[in-house]
C-alpha cells in the first residue's frame, strides 16, 4: 500500500487521470486501479470518460478534450484541491501533454505510456486515406457529418464513428494531438513526468523524442519501468505517487 503525502488541506493535490484509447475509467483498468492508488496515498482524482473511450469514439475534436479537462480539474478544486496536476495514460498522456500546452497553473502533467504519435508514417499507415477523406469533407463544409474512420491502437485496427473535423483534430500530423510540438510548448514551470515501459515501443525514440522537447524544470523526469504499454501504470504507481507527493 503507498503511504499517505502529508499535506495541509489548502495545498491538497488533485489529480486528473485519463485512460487510454478504446478503453474505460473502470476501477478494474490500469488507470483506475492507479487512481485507486494515489486516492490510498491522500490524493484527490478525477477519472473522467474522454472522448477516445470505447464508447464515446471521437465524439468531441481534441480542443473539445481539452474543455472537459477543464471542468474536471474545475470539479477537483471544488472538491478542495489547492493544486491540480494531470495525469494520463497512452492516449490519456497525450491530452495531458496537450493540456499543459495549452493551460497555466497547472502542478505537474504525469504521462504514463504516451501514445498515439500523428505525426509518425507508421502510425499513419492504415489510415492515410481515411484522413484525406477526412480533410475533404472539411474543405468541403462537410466537416460536421459521421462516417465510419480507420483508426489505430498500439498495432491494431478499428474503425470507428466519428465526424470529419473531430477525426482530423486527433489525426492530422501537424494538427493539435502531435507529441513533440505540444512537449515543446508546455508552460515553463510545468515540470513533466513521462513514464514508459521497457517493452513499450515508444521507449525506442528515448527522451528526445518529445520528453526533452518541453521547457526544463528540475522536477521533471523520464522514467522507463518494467513491462509494456498497458502495464505502465500499474507498475509506476509507487513512483507516480512519489512525484506527485514531491510537487
Amino acid at each position: 500500500m503507498l503511504a499517505a503525502v502529508p499535506v495541509r488541506a489548502s495545498e491538497r493535490l488533485g489529480v486528473v487521470m485519463m485512460h487510454g484509447k478504446w478503453a474505460t475509467p473502470g476501477p478494474r483498468t490500469p488507470v483506475g486501479r492507479l487512481a485507486a492508488a494515489l486516492k490510498n496515498a491522500g490524493l484527490l482524482v478525477d477519472m473522467p470518460e474522454m472522448p477516445w473511450s470505447r464508447s464515446r469514439a471521437y465524439d468531441r475534436d481534441y480542443e473539445g478534450a481539452m474543455t472537459e479537462i477543464d471542468a474536471a480539474v474545475a470539479r477537483l478544486r471544488a472538491g478542495g484541491a489547492g493544486r491540480v496536476a494531470v495525469a494520463g495514460h497512452s492516449l490519456g498522456a497525450n491530452a495531458a501533454i496537450g493540456y499543459g500546452a495549452r493551460r497555466t497553473g497547472i502542478a505537474g502533467i504525469v504521462a504514463l505510456a504516451p501514445g498515439h504519435r500523428p505525426e509518425s508514417r507508421d502510425f499513419l499507415a492504415g489510415i492515410e486515406d481515411d484522413l484525406i477523406k477526412a480533410r475533404e469533407m472539411v474543405a468541403a463544409g462537410k466537416g460536421d457529418e459521421t462516417v465510419e474512420f480507420a483508426d489505430r491502437n498500439q498495432g491494431r485496427s478499428g474503425v470507428v464513428r466519428a465526424t470529419a473535423r473531430a477525426y482530423v483534430s486527433f489525426f492530422e500530423p501537424a494538427g493539435p494531438a502531435a507529441m513533440p510540438k505540444n512537449a515543446a510548448a508546455l508552460k515553463a514551470g510545468t515540470p513533466l513526468l513521462w513514464m514508459v515501459g521497457a517493452e513499450d515501443s515508444v521507449s525506442r525514440l528515448g527522451p528526445d523524442y518529445a520528453f526533452a522537447k518541453a521547457p526544463p524544470h528540475p522536477k521533471s523526469a523520464y522514467v522507463t519501468v518494467g513491462g509494456g504499454h498497458r502495464d505502465t501504470p500499474e507498475i509506476g504507481a509507487q513512483q507516480v505517487a512519489e512525484w506527485l507527493g514531491g510537487l
